[in-house]
C-alpha cells in the first residue's frame, strides 16, 4: 500500500484530540517545573526568615500572612476563647500534644497561640498576655508558635518550612509520563489500524 493509502487511514478528528491531549500535557509538566522553581525560592526565603531574630508585625489580613511566615512576632493577647490539643512534637523532637488557644486581641481581631508542648492532651490554664514566638501556618490563617512557650509548658518545636509539600517536580514527571504513554498507545492502535 501507499503512503498516501497509509495516512488515509489515519482519523483525522481522533488525531487531533490525542495530539491536544498530549500538548496539555506537556504544558502541565512545564508548568509544574516552573511551580517548582517558585517553591524552592519560597522555601529559600522562609528558611532566610526563620534564621532570622528581625521581628515584625502580627499580620492582620490574610494577605499580609505568607510575607510573616516563620518571622518572629509579639502579639498581646488580651481575653480568650477556644482552645485546641494537636499531635505536635518539642524542641527536643518527642511526640505528644501542643497547646493552642484561640485570642482576642486589642483591636478585635483574633489569633491562633501555640503556647507549648505537653505529653497530655489536656488543657492547660492561660488567662493571656503577652507572646512572642514564631509566626507559622495553620489552618486558613496563622498561629504564633510560642517561644519561650507559656502556661508552663515544654518549648516547642520551632516551625519548619520543609514541612511545606514540594512535589511539583514529581507532578512534572508525572505529566511527560502520561504524554509519552498517550503517544506510546496512540500509535499502537494506529499501526493496527493501518495493518488492517
Amino acid at each position: 500500500m501507499t503512503t498516501q493509502g497509509h495516512l488515509s487511514r489515519i482519523p483525522l478528528i481522533a488525531t487531533i484530540i490525542v495530539l491536544a491531549a498530549v500538548a496539555t500535557m506537556i504544558g502541565l509538566g512545564i508548568w509544574q517545573l516552573q511551580r517548582l522553581q517558585w517553591k524552592e525560592a519560597l522555601l529559600a526565603r522562609y528558611e532566610t526568615a526563620l534564621a532570622s531574630e528581625d521581628s515584625v508585625a502580627w499580620p492582620t489580613t490574610a494577605s499580609r500572612n505568607p510575607d510573616a511566615y516563620y518571622r518572629r512576632s509579639t502579639l498581646d493577647c488580651v481575653t480568650t476563647d477556644e482552645r485546641a490539643a494537636m499531635s505536635g512534637r518539642n524542641a527536643d523532637d518527642e511526640a505528644g500534644w501542643v497547646q493552642l488557644v484561640q485570642c482576642n486581641t486589642a483591636d478585635g481581631a483574633k489569633a491562633w497561640v501555640q503556647l507549648g508542648w505537653s505529653r497530655s492532651s489536656d488543657a492547660v490554664a492561660f488567662g493571656g498576655g503577652t507572646v512572642t514566638g514564631r509566626i507559622a501556618p495553620y489552618e486558613d490563617g496563622v498561629r504564633l508558635v510560642a517561644d519561650p512557650p507559656l502556661a508552663g509548658l515544654e518549648a516547642n518545636a520551632a516551625p519548619d518550612p520543609r514541612a511545606i509539600p514540594n512535589n511539583h517536580f514529581a507532578y512534572a514527571m508525572q505529566w511527560f509520563f502520561f504524554a509519552v504513554t498517550a503517544l506510546v498507545i496512540y500509535g499502537i492502535a494506529l499501526r493496527k489500524r493501518v495493518r488492517r
